[in-house]
């Protein structure tokens, strides 16, 4: 039984798309990790909870599968800010995001991101430097 279970969550990882604009935030990538972590022997994983396990499929798969989508259908596809599906997929994505994260920073931090040597050694030369020079 355990075999048929491991099978039915490797087919839904194998149908279940990956968003490669969300890079470390995909659900698709996050599923494929759990069931590796969760079928660590393949087909010979023995199965705690059995239950938990189907219903857990079940879950995924009506997700996967767009059931409530299809069982509640919206009038209309658009949101109170009357953005696109495209619109919000860019603004999602993980580059927009980590250049609004950028925008969000005050002046000082970005002037110390950028001249803040990298490693202990640089920022020891960087020390030597500024006491070697003269003072005027």
């Amino acid at each position: 039984m355990a075999a048929s279970r491991y099978r039915r969550f490797l087919k839904l990882c194998e149908e279940w798309p990956v968003d490669e604009t969300k890079r470390g935030r995909d659900l698709g990538a996050y599923l494929r990790q759990r069931v590796a972590q969760a079928f660590r022997e393949g087909e010979n994983t023995q199965i705690a909870e059995p239950e938990a396990c189907d219903q857990m499929y079940e879950s995924l798969a009506r997700l996967h599968s767009n059931y409530y989508k299809l069982k509640y259908p919206r009038p209309r596809d658009t949101s109170f800010s009357g953005l696109s599906l495209e619109e919000y997929k860019l603004i999602l994505s993980t580059d927009t995001l980590d250049e609004f994260k950028d925008m969000n920073k005050g002046m000082w931090k970005k002037l110390q991101e950028k001249f803040a040597p990298r490693s202990p050694e640089e920022k020891h030369k960087a020390w030597a430097r500024a006491l070697s020079r003269p003072r005027t």
